[in-house]
């Protein structure tokens, strides 16, 4: 099914500097605000803490909650509603671990009612120790670092044939990032080094598809992740697996925009460079656009009808499709051109 025509010869690469500036702008915008808060708004995850959600028997503002919750000690809290206004619930978020038995479920229906007037019905609670945030967050941040070491495998190999020097170069940086963890370096810090070297080690190497592919991908990560800082929205587990979620959509559509471009060079070895890439990306516009519409509109329907659970994770997946079908066009794409003035052509991988 096209929804655009086959012929159809729009100057996506000439549109390059325009494109890379937007995504510059976009990272930048993205880490200023992580920088500024500190970085993302943790939930109770990884930060640790005790989250409890409450529902009472009418409207509330939020001032009359947090002055019943003064009476009693409950840490560094904060409440915010949850659903719809018509719902009622709010949750209450607080920085200390605290015991789950009736006591202390007891205690915060006391001093809720004194205040509101109202029946409060605690309808969850939710612990997490500061030991085991830290762990999951550890745990979160590594998981997504090696699914990126990973995808560099498979482009590396799939697109060059380089699959052995493809895998000395994942396992060394696996073994840098394990060497470097025995000495207590932040783990954010650690992995970002690592992507560094990573694209460092990919530039000299000439394993241009593979920087193409982690470049938009790292890029898809950061404007999502910053989008969460910026609208002051909690990082939580469900998060993260959206994000590898985006990572997985992102690298797909890519791939394809790829095997096309590797395709049009085995047919077309004398022709440029840039009329080949864009001559590609025209051929499976028409896919891409099918492809990313009918993704969004599973998304924004679970955004809208998902309820206040599932809110966030839509929202990350939103923002994940469109961030990633403009990168397999206007970042991934472009990036092969980097190599035109060192190579005479590109390595390809020699047709059955």
């Amino acid at each position: 099914m096209q929804f655009i025509k086959s012929d159809t010869n729009i100057d996506f690469i000439g549109k390059k500097k325009i494109a890379f500036a937007l995504s510059i702008i976009l990272i930048i915008i993205s880490i200023g605000s992580l920088i500024l808060r500190g970085g993302p708004r943790y939930g109770i995850d990884f930060a640790g803490g005790t989250l409890v959600q409450i529902k009472l028997g009418g409207p509330t503002e939020l001032a009359t909650i947090k002055t019943g919750l003064a009476t009693i000690e409950m840490g560094n809290a904060s409440v915010q509603s949850f659903g719809t206004k018509t719902d009622n619930s709010f949750l209450i978020r607080t920085d200390q671990p605290m015991t789950t038995d009736n006591n202390y479920t007891h205690k915060i229906s006391q001093a809720l009612e004194a205040t509101t007037g109202g029946k409060v019905v605690i309808e969850r609670v939710e612990m997490v120790g500061p030991q085991v945030g830290q762990d999951l967050q550890q745990k979160a941040l590594m998981a997504m670092f090696f699914a990126l070491l990973f995808i560099t495998i498979y482009i590396s190999g799939r697109f060059e044939l380089k699959w052995l020097l493809s895998g000395v170069v994942a396992g060394t940086l696996m073994a840098v990032v394990y060497f470097l963890s025995l000495f207590n370096v932040g783990i954010a810090i650690l992995i970002m080094s690592a992507l560094v070297v990573s694209l460092v080690v990919f530039w000299f190497l000439e394993l241009k598809y593979a920087m193409g592919a982690i470049l938009a991908l790292i890029h898809d990560v950061t404007i999502v992740v910053g989008l969460f800082s910026i609208f002051d929205k909690e990082f939580t587990l469900p998060i993260i697996a959206a994000l590898l979620t985006i990572i997985g959509y992102s690298l797909n559509d890519t791939i394809i925009v790829f095997d096309r471009i590797r395709e049009n060079i085995g047919k077309n070895r004398k022709s440029a460079l840039p009329g080949i890439i864009n001559k590609s990306i025209n051929q499976t516009i028409s896919r891409t656009i099918l492809t990313s519409t009918t993704t969004l509109f599973v998304v924004v329907t679970l955004f809208i009808f998902g309820g206040g659970i599932i809110h966030d994770f839509a929202f990350a997946l939103i923002a994940g499709v469109l961030v990633g079908t403009y990168s397999s066009i206007f970042v991934a794409s472009p990036i092969l051109l980097a190599w035109q003035g060192r190579t005479k052509k590109l390595n390809i991988w020699p047709r059955r």
